[in-house]
């Protein structure tokens, strides 16, 4: 570039980066993934090295950005809060390049002793400075510009990890705590959890968080306490402000950085354990790989580690380089969240039917890989981040987890109307599953819309062959998920009867399958096809229709064409069945492929008993006056019945088994290491019994 095009690029990226800076600082929203924060500031850092004169002292390159919010008092710190150096070269070379830099300007030769340096974290937070008086917190404050911050006292008063009264008989006369104030991970989901309990209920003004860092950010500078307090902030120390009287003169002051973290955790604030003393380049880089190796299970987020000279007095040799420690730096990881353009939305049918919108992206590489697919979970949230093709987004790819896209990238001097239509899922397939063109459907109250295909959709065709075989279901012994993978995989299977239609040639021929195994599996097709009309139902896979209400619909109807033909209004007869449940029935039913399954099966000898149904039967007729139409609950372990012998029994007498205690339940049968079913069957008052008095019970002759 020539020097007017310099100077014109340093400009741009100047109120780029202020731009960015005080949406982040200031506002706690940003707009850019800090990637990219880091490749604009980056790419001033290197103007304004070829062209010193281009450097001007508003630069953010000058000084720590931030600022103070209307509403806060401004805190003028005693001792400026500087950030420290980053290194992003992610790779091991980073650690080896700072510590080379170090014995650079200790003048240091290679004969010379390794340098003994701090490892510790770079916690994903906001920094925060405590002041103590003679032990005791007089006033928190936020680094703001690293000169002026915010007083935030009250707020950080909240924080139950931050001691109010140092853990000391004989504390320093003025002791400010340098640390960071975030959001666990699990807390974080919690929090949001609530946030949109209370969307859904109509709350204003309440909106979910996009990450830990901003949620935490957006507590701590809450003009309201009683906000701040209902935000589970914590808080780890890893430095030092102000110091007087840490013994005469401050000669009580630690000597190095380790031991410094260590009498702050005796005075009783949290410090992090994951820390470690290493010696010289090898050290850093076996910390930073271990740290690496650990990251996504940490219960907190970060966003590398950093290293310090452990050394004090090293520290005061070394200095300062205009805004920055020469003696620290923050060794970063491949970015988590990066920014590229979304080409289009596919719609994926998951193998339960559910249909989720998928971001095809511009390849972009992110959390260590290329992604070009990522999740966008529904319709609703593509909707709430307002998410459109064409735009440019954010990406987040963390360990393992699927990359999902979390926002979107507006640019400024873009056009009105000049983006994509919002994404519309059911108006983008037509009302039809992509995969079987069965229609589609979201009942009230959900966000995913699923395909209705079922049985017959291929997508869901082995979840729902799994299903069917399952032990509760049609019980088919030897047919588990390897052997379903490779009889729909090698087209043996495409609907349920075809499994009937097997033969011994064929399944010999399937990897590892011995003459011994396909016949053991023939035999156990043949004996599922003698099963229960209520085994049958929940063998079909209806949504909502459990056991349970299988059982209750068998018992109700006693013959299939009953319940194949029934009425939303004469399935709602049923016990326990609701308007969801005879909906689901209901629709099921309604689709011909649905009801040419249930023929094909019958055609191929599934049978069942049927009986003219039992619900209007007098309640004598069912067996037992005791058990007859009362519920039951089982927990713990029998001595002699396993769960589903008891269940199996209490059934046959015409009781019924749930899996919760609630008003409505007749009877707990406990046995050992029984729980909390236990303790509310106790709180409620219902009665309790053991295996011996449930026996007692069934063996009860009708009076």
């Amino acid at each position: 570039m020539s020097e007017p095009e310099h100077a014109r690029r340093a400009a741009e990226l100047r109120a780029l980066l202020q731009q960015h800076a005080h949406s982040y600082y200031v506002l706690d929203a940003p707009q850019i993934p800090d990637a990219e924060y880091d490749r604009l500031f980056q790419e001033l850092e290197a103007i304004e090295a070829a062209h010193p004169e281009l450097r001007r002292d508003d630069s953010p390159t000058q000084r720590v950005v931030g600022g103070v919010l209307d509403g806060f008092v401004a805190v003028r710190h005693a001792v400026p809060m500087l950030s420290i150096r980053t290194e992003t070269d992610t790779e091991p070379s980073g650690a080896v390049a700072f510590d080379a830099r170090v014995r650079r300007e200790l003048a240091l030769t290679d004969a010379d002793l390794p340098i003994e340096y701090a490892a510790e974290l770079k916690f994903d937070g906001l920094a925060m400075n405590l002041r103590y008086e003679s032990g005791v917190l007089v006033q928190a404050a936020t680094r703001g510009d690293g000169e002026t911050g915010e007083d935030v006292t009250q707020n950080i008063r909240t924080i139950a990890q931050i001691p109010r009264r140092l853990h000391s008989d004989t504390p320093p006369a003025v002791l400010e705590v340098r640390g960071e104030v975030y959001i666990r991970r699990d807390d974080f989901e919690a929090l949001n959890e609530r946030q949109r309990a209370l969307i859904a209920q109509g709350a204003k003004n309440e909106k979910t968080f996009v990450n830990p860092r901003n949620a935490a950010a957006g507590a701590v500078r809450q003009l309201d306490p009683a906000i701040a307090a209902k935000r589970p902030l914590s808080f780890f120390a890893y430095g030092l402000g102000e110091v007087q009287g840490w013994g005469v003169d401050n000669a009580a002051l630690p000597a190095t950085h380790s031991a410094l973290l260590d009498a702050l955790a005796a005075f009783g604030l949290p410090v992090s354990d994951e820390r470690a003393v290493v010696q010289g380049a090898e050290g850093l880089v076996g910390f930073h790989a271990a740290i690496g190796a650990k990251r996504d299970a940490l219960p907190f987020d970060i966003d590398g580690v950093v290293y310090k000279v452990n050394d004090r007095a090293l520290q005061q040799r070394l200095g300062f380089v205009t805004r920055e420690p020469r003696w620290a730096v923050a060794h970063k990881y491949p970015a988590q969240e990066q920014m590229t353009k979304l080409l289009g939305i596919d719609i994926q049918v998951g193998r339960t039917g559910k249909l989720t919108p998928v971001a095809k992206l511009e390849p972009v590489f992110v959390g260590g890989t290329t992604v070009s697919n990522a999740t966008l979970h529904n319709e609703d949230e593509v909707r709430r981040k307002d998410v459109r093709v064409g735009d440019t987004v954010i990406v987040r790819r963390a360990g393992d987890v699927i990359p999902q896209v979390v926002g979107v990238v507006h640019d400024p001097l873009a056009a009105e109307g000049t983006r994509g239509e919002p994404f519309d899922l059911y108006q983008r397939l037509g009302g039809q599953c992509p995969v079987c063109s069965s229609p589609i459907g979201r009942e009230e109250g959900e966000v995913d819309w699923r395909c209705t295909g079922g049985l017959t959709c291929p997508a869901q065709r082995k979840e729902a062959i799994l299903h069917f075989a399952g032990r509760r279901a049609m019980d088919i012994e030897g047919l588990g998920d390897k052997l379903v993978d490779q009889l729909v995989d090698g087209g043996l299977i495409r609907t349920l009867p075809e499994l009937y239609t097997l033969g011994l040639d064929k399944l010999c021929a399937l990897d590892r399958m011995g003459d011994k195994s396909a016949a053991n599996l023939l035999a156990g097709l043949d004996a599922s096809k003698r099963t229960t009309l209520g085994r049958f139902l929940y063998a079909l896979g209806i949504r909502h229709i459990g056991e349970t209400t299988a059982k209750d619909l068998a018992r109700h109807f006693g013959q299939l064409d009953r319940i194949i033909e029934a009425t939303e209004a004469q399935l709602l007869e049923v016990n326990d069945v609701g308007p969801v449940v005879a909906h689901s029935v209901r629709s099921f039913f309604d689709q011909p492929h649905h009801r040419e399954i249930v023929e094909q099966l019958r055609a191929v000898g599934i049978t069942w008993e049927e009986t003219e149904g039992t619900a209007v039967a007098a309640p004598e007729a069912t067996g037992i006056a005791g058990v007859t139409g009362k519920t039951f609950v089982l927990t713990g372990t029998l001595p002699t019945l396993t769960r589903d012998a008891a269940k199996e029994l209490i059934e046959a007498a015409g009781g019924k088994v749930t899996g919760s205690v609630s008003k409505k339940t007749n009877y707990v049968v406990a046995g050992a290491e029984a729980g909390s079913k236990l303790d509310k069957a106790n709180e409620l008052g219902i009665a309790v019994l053991d295996e011996s008095a449930l026996l007692a019970l069934l063996q009860d002759q009708v009076a």
